[in-house]
């Protein structure tokens, strides 16, 4: 990455007994950013988190915190010394101290710190529940305090373990966009751990895809979206469906009906192109080759399964108001407004 990084790791490795936790990896942040670590679980996104809190040693690799190496040959800086905040899954609030005093836990017992409590309160909006114990606030308000504790002494990084998991989807939803707002307002360079693929590309400036140990991507959100470099980031974020092309002079030719698209490969060769159900449209049609095998009603949308002649499944999106039963014939075809990023001999078209 180019500018100023807050947070830089080089070739960490972690092993737990024959089980390779993380394998080369790495990755920087830069100052004021938000990286999210996004992946399935196992595939060591907490193993990366607690070695950059300190919590583990990794076995090879090096970890600078600003210009500071915490970790690397001959350096081990103990957690307490690495200037880190910490906001966990489960809030870790001490149930008997009210709201301000868990967020005062561990600053000086001064007017200086109590300053800082009434601003951190302030800052995440929480200035009049003070004085309320954590079962008195609900799950975001818990959250936020929980973020104002970790924020209070001005850690040069922030990390978050899935932060919101424990919060219904509605509230998850409104959370993440304060907390997003928040860590914003201070300047805090974060890292957020997440398994949940729409929280990923929402709050993180930059994305980074694990995957069994391994580093697969580290992208912004559009990029990550639009050209995924394996077929494991391809699948992993959002619903997928690979649909077979062969290239043509003129563009690519599918299941579906041509493409006009170009690849730069001769004609002839075979690629998998990534379909995504907004890629794709469908109408009734009695003549129609393919068929509904499913029907998902989604609010605002309607997801179709449809299997086509070759047996292939693909998510065709549609309208709420396009009603088709289970069954029906359909014409499906490609409608994606966008080049589609695709494979050729499991390598990434144009990577």
């Amino acid at each position: 990455m180019s500018g100023d990084p807050m947070l830089s790791c080089r070739d960490l490795s972690k092993s737990y007994g024959p089980v390779r936790a993380l394998e080369g990896v790495s990755l920087a942040a830069e100052r004021g950013a938000i990286l999210a670590i996004l992946g399935p679980s196992g595939c060591g996104k907490t193993t990366l988190l607690r070695l950059l809190a300190g919590l583990e040693t990794p076995d090879e690799g090096s970890i600078h915190i600003g210009d500071r190496l915490v970790d690397g040959p001959g350096a081990h800086v103990p957690p307490e010394r690495r200037r880190v905040g910490m906001v966990f899954q489960h809030y870790a609030l001490f149930p008997h101290l009210s709201a301000a005093e868990n967020v005062a836990f561990g600053l000086p017992r001064a007017t200086e710190g109590d300053r800082r409590v009434q601003a951190m309160l302030g800052l995440v909006g929480l200035s009049a529940l003070g004085h309320r114990l954590p079962h008195e606030l609900s799950g975001g308000q818990q959250q936020r305090v929980a973020l104002a504790r970790a924020l209070a002494p001005q850690p040069e990084l922030l990390l978050l373990d899935e932060p919101f998991s424990n919060l219904d989807a509605r509230m998850r939803v409104t959370v993440r966009e304060e907390v997003r707002e928040i860590i914003r307002a201070t300047g805090t360079t974060a890292l957020f751990v997440t398994h949940d693929q729409e929280e990923a590309l929402f709050i993180g400036d930059e994305v980074a895809v694990l995957n069994g140990g391994r580093l697969e991507q580290l992208d912004a959100p559009a990029t990550l979206f639009h050209r995924p470099r394996t077929r494991f980031v391809a699948e992993f974020l959002g619903q997928t469906g690979f649909l077979p092309a062969r290239v043509t002079e003129g563009g690519l030719n599918t299941e579906l009906g041509p493409l006009a698209q170009r690849v730069d490969l001769p004609p002839g060769e075979e690629v998998d192109l990534l379909v995504r159900p907004d890629d794709l449209s469908l109408a009734e049609d009695a003549l129609g080759s393919a068929r509904v095998y499913r029907r998902v009603f989604q609010g605002m949308h309607l997801l179709y399964r449809v299997r086509l002649p070759s047996g292939r499944k693909l998510d065709v999106l549609a309208p709420h108001t396009q009603f088709i039963a289970e069954g029906a014939p359909v014409r499906v075809w490609l409608n994606p407004g966008h080049a589609l990023a695709g494979f050729w001999r499991g390598e990434a078209l144009g990577g």
